[in-house]
């Protein structure tokens, strides 16, 4: 039975959080929505439902910061054709000790568990110093967005670096109070929760997907970038989605077409190891910002945000003999991508990957 998503779960947790039924409306259009996901309005809202509230909402917050997916998004709905979000990114810092925070990617795996997501592949990013993991939804694999956590090791740079990130990241404040873990662990328990529980829910754990720390000093930021920009994003963007990534049929046309309307997107389509996954990616776009400097003095500084990026994933048998999609990564191209984001770096130096 097909179900309206009007009368959905889905729709009521969207409807919470915009508060005006036309926004939601919108996002219907713009977005393919999985049928596993709209179930009849009722009192309990599934780890499903939830997942792919928190999705819709991270899809379009990213649409409000980057300019050119924004305008991507806009020409496929002019022509009525519907956004297939494949996966979000997001970094993190592991310090390997507590400081009152989540440690690196548990802050995400607190809220992504008990979602219903597992994790299902790591990549070593050697080159970066860092580790990837994707998290898949368990109930619906293929069609619900995938989330790659990047991992920074301080460690591994010198120990002005990691006195620097030890002092920029002091601040960080724990998105996740008392309340929400507790939501999170009877959502983690029973896989639902009460619909009032789950409204009160999806806004906290969209609230993880930001900047927690205060911003750096401009000798903070200049003695990160120094070592890794990637560490440098994360001093001014935190944990905020890197970037969302829209699932194509023909990856090297929509690309084509991109740079005929001259969109600032990467010359060279990635292609994994074993070929079945090709990406591409708009530019990150600039952000300012007003930093302190040596004298306490702002400063205003430009530095990478955000982007947009593009992904076509083909089908493959199984060992069992099943047809599947190929949901991999690739950490060749998962550490391109991280060109992405550097300042500074020109368009043709901005690989694309997970």
């Amino acid at each position: 039975m097909t179900i309206s998503a009007n009368n959905s779960n889905l729709h009521q947790l969207l409807l919470s959080h915009y508060g005006d039924d036309a926004l939601v409306q919108r996002q219907f259009v713009r977005l393919e929505v999985p049928a596993s996901t709209l179930r009849p309005a009722g009192q309990d809202v599934s780890r499903l439902e939830l997942a792919q509230a928190l999705n819709m909402l991270l899809f379009e917050q990213l649409l409000q910061q980057v300019a050119t997916g924004r305008d991507y998004v806009a020409d496929a709905e002019r022509a009525g054709v519907k956004i297939c979000f494949d996966h979000g990114a997001v970094r993190t810092v592991r310090l390997g000790r507590d400081t009152g925070f989540p440690d690196g990617e548990a802050l995400f795996t607190r809220v992504l568990l008990p979602l219903g997501y597992q994790q299902t592949g790591t990549y070593p990013l050697a080159r970066i110093k860092m580790t990837g993991r994707v998290y898949t939804h368990a109930d619906d694999a293929e069609n619900i967005a995938q989330f790659f956590v990047s991992e920074l090791h301080p460690e591994q740079f010198s120990p002005q670096f990691q006195q620097t990130v030890d002092a920029v990241l002091a601040s960080s404040r724990n998105p996740l109070s008392d309340e929400v873990q507790a939501l999170l662990a009877t959502l983690s328990a029973r896989g639902s929760l009460p619909l009032a529980d789950a409204k009160r829910l999806l806004p906290a754990m969209l609230n993880c997907f930001a900047r927690h720390h205060d911003l750096p000093t401009v000798a903070q930021y200049e003695t990160l970038k120094a070592e890794s920009a990637e560490m440098a994003w994360i001093s001014t963007e935190g944990n905020a989605f890197n970037h969302a990534t829209d699932r194509v049929v023909d990856v090297v046309a929509t690309a084509e077409r991109q740079r005929e309307l001259g969109r600032p997107i990467k010359d060279q389509v990635e292609v994994s190891r074993n070929g079945r996954v090709r990406q591409t990616a708009f530019r990150a776009v600039k952000v300012d910002y007003q930093l302190q400097g040596d004298a306490g003095q702002p400063v205003a500084v430009t530095v990478p945000g955000s982007f947009y990026e593009f992904i076509s994933r083909d089908y493959y048998v199984d060992e069992a003999g099943q047809q599947k999609l190929d949901l991999t990564f690739d950490s060749g191209n998962a550490q391109g991508i991280f060109k992405m984001t550097e300042a500074g770096a020109p368009a043709a130096e901005s690989a694309s990957a997970c």
